[in-house]
């Protein structure tokens, strides 16, 4: 048996899923902030000198999962490991976000596409050099899409 606890809560203003950007990209100059739990403030030290953090959270409200999803950026059905969509059997969500400033419990964040409210797993800094691999050339089903990431907005079909 895995366990995971969360080590705080992200708060965004998106109270419904309807509406939300369906990913950072879509969501430029959207605020947010980390409430991070007492007991984990100390692992916040350092932060301050990145200027974008790695957030794994709980999609919270993704009670079932299907193996195969029409996702937003799409309209073909597609494995939803070929998908960032949040129905999947382990509903763990991914975001980069910019990290604005750090106070105390809080940090305050901008680039934000989820939830307000989402159980938050871990941070973990951004780093160019180990996190976008060069080389990268195909992106599969996406490739005709990407470039519309930033209009594209969440409706009603992952509840």
């Amino acid at each position: 048996m895995i366990e995971f606890n969360p080590i705080g809560t992200i708060h965004t203003p998106f109270m419904d899923r309807e509406g939300m950007p369906v990913q950072p990209a879509g969501a430029q100059g959207i605020r947010g902030t980390v409430e991070l739990l007492p007991e984990y403030v100390d692992g916040a030290q350092d932060l301050r000198g990145f200027s974008h953090i790695i957030l794994l959270y709980v999609f919270h409200h993704s009670n079932r999962y299907s193996l195969v999803v029409t996702p937003f950026m799409d309209s073909v059905p597609r494995g939803v490991f070929a998908t960032r969509a949040p129905n999947r059997p382990n509903p763990i969500g991914l975001s980069v976000v910019r990290l604005v400033r750090v106070d105390d419990t809080t940090l305050h964040i901008e680039g934000i596409d989820v939830l307000d409210g989402t159980p938050l797993l871990d941070i973990k800094p951004y780093v160019p050099e180990f996190d976008r691999p060069s080389g990268i050339v195909r992106t599969g089903w996406l490739e005709k899409s990407k470039q519309q990431v930033s209009e594209k907005r969440s409706d009603d079909r992952f509840k």
